[in-house]
C-alpha cells in the first residue's frame, strides 16, 4: 500500500504541474489585463514599477518559471487586483466558510443519499420508490440555481422559517448546505439502489437468510459493506468538490467564501489568484481520489492496490 501510495502521489504531482502549466499558458492568452485603463493612467516610470513588481516585464516562460519557483514555496505572491494583499491571506480568510459549508453538505448527502437508497431498494409500496427516484431525477436533472432560487423564495421570503443571507447561525447552514448536497444525494440514493438490490441476490446473502437471520442484519454486517463501495468511489471527488465551493451557491446566499472569490477573480482578470485557486483545487481533488482508493482497499480487503498501481 506505501508503494501505491507513493506512486499516486508522484501521478498527482505530474496532473498538477500540467494542469499548472495549461492554466499559466491560456490565461496569457486570454485579451484583456487585470489593470485594465488603470495601467494607461500611469507614468512611465510607475508604470515600470508595477509591471516589474509582477514580473510582467519579462517572457512568458521566465514568468512561468518563477511562478513555480514561488509556489513551490508556498509563496503564490500578491493579488493583482488588491494591492498589497498576499493571495494566501484572501484564502485564509474566504476558505473556512466553505469548508464548513462543505462538510455539513457532505454529511447531508452521505446520510440521506444512503437512506433514500435503502428505503427504495427494500420497500414493497411502488409510490415510495417512485418518490425516491423523482427526487433522485430532480436533483441530477434541474440546475442547482433553480431549485436554489425555489428554497429560497419558499422558505426564505415566504415563510420566513430561515435566512438566506451569509453564514451567521446553524440556521444560515440549512438553504446554501441542502441546495450543495442535493445533487450529491440523487447520485449517491440512485448507487445505494441499484447496488443493493444487486447485492442481495448474491449467493452469500441468500444463504444468511436461508440461516434466519433477521433482514436487519444481513443488510448492515453483509450488504452494506459491498454496496458503499461505489458510494466511496463517488464520495471523494464529491467531498473536493463540496469543500472547494459552489460558485453558483455562493453567490446566490451571499456567502464570502473561496467559490465566490474564484468567480471575481477570473472576472477581474487577477491572474496570481486564479492561479492559487486552481492549483488548490487540482491539489484536493487529486489527494480526495487517492484516499478513496485506500478506503476502498479497506472496506474490500479483495482489492489488492499494489497490483492495480
Amino acid at each position: 500500500m506505501f508503494k501505491y501510495t507513493m506512486k499516486r502521489l508522484l501521478m498527482g504531482a505530474a496532473t498538477l504541474f500540467v494542469l499548472a502549466t495549461l492554466t499559466f499558458f491560456l490565461m496569457k492568452l486570454v485579451p484583456g489585463s487585470p489593470f485594465g485603463a488603470e495601467l494607461a493612467q500611469l507614468s512611465p516610470e510607475v508604470r515600470e514599477k508595477m509591471m516589474a513588481k509582477y514580473n510582467l516585464d519579462k517572457s512568458i516562460p521566465e514568468q512561468f518559471v518563477i511562478y513555480l519557483k514561488n509556489a513551490v514555496t508556498g509563496d503564490f505572491g500578491e493579488s493583482m487586483t488588491r494591492k498589497g494583499t498576499e493571495v494566501s491571506v484572501i484564502i485564509g480568510r474566504c476558505m473556512p466558510a466553505t469548508v464548513r459549508l462543505g462538510l455539513v453538505a457532505f454529511v447531508e448527502a452521505m446520510v440521506i443519499g444512503i437512506t433514500l437508497g435503502i428505503v427504495a431498494a427494500f420497500t414493497k409500496k411502488r409510490w415510495i420508490e417512485n418518490a425516491v427516484m423523482f427526487i433522485a431525477t430532480i436533483g441530477v436533472s434541474v440546475p442547482s440555481f433553480l431549485y436554489s432560487l425555489l428554497l429560497m423564495i419558499v422558505f426564505g421570503v415566504v415563510l420566513q422559517w430561515v435566512p438566506i443571507v451569509g453564514l451567521k447561525g446553524w440556521t444560515s447552514y440549512i438553504l446554501p448546505s441542502f441546495s450543495l448536497a442535493l445533487s450529491p444525494i440523487s447520485t449517491i440514493s440512485r448507487l445505494v439502489r441499484s447496488s443493493m438490490k444487486e447485492v442481495m441476490k448474491q449467493d452469500y446473502i441468500v444463504l444468511a437468510r436461508s440461516k434466519g437471520i433477521p433482514r436487519i442484519r444481513i443488510i448492515i454486517e453483509h450488504a452494506l459493506r459491498n454496496c458503499l463501495i461505489p458510494v466511496v468511489t463517488y464520495a471523494g471527488p464529491m467531498l473536493s468538490f463540496l469543500v472547494t465551493g459552489s460558485f453558483v451557491i455562493e453567490n446566490l446566499f451571499s456567502i464570502p467564501g473561496i467559490g465566490a472569490e474564484f468567480t471575481n477573480s477570473v472576472s477581474n482578470r487577477d491572474y496570481t489568484m486564479i492561479m492559487a485557486l486552481t492549483i488548490m483545487f487540482g491539489a484536493l481533488i487529486i489527494v480526495a481520489n487517492i484516499a478513496t482508493d485506500l478506503i476502498i482497499g479497506m472496506i474490500d480487503p479483495r482489492i489488492k492496490l499494489d497490483k492495480k498501481s
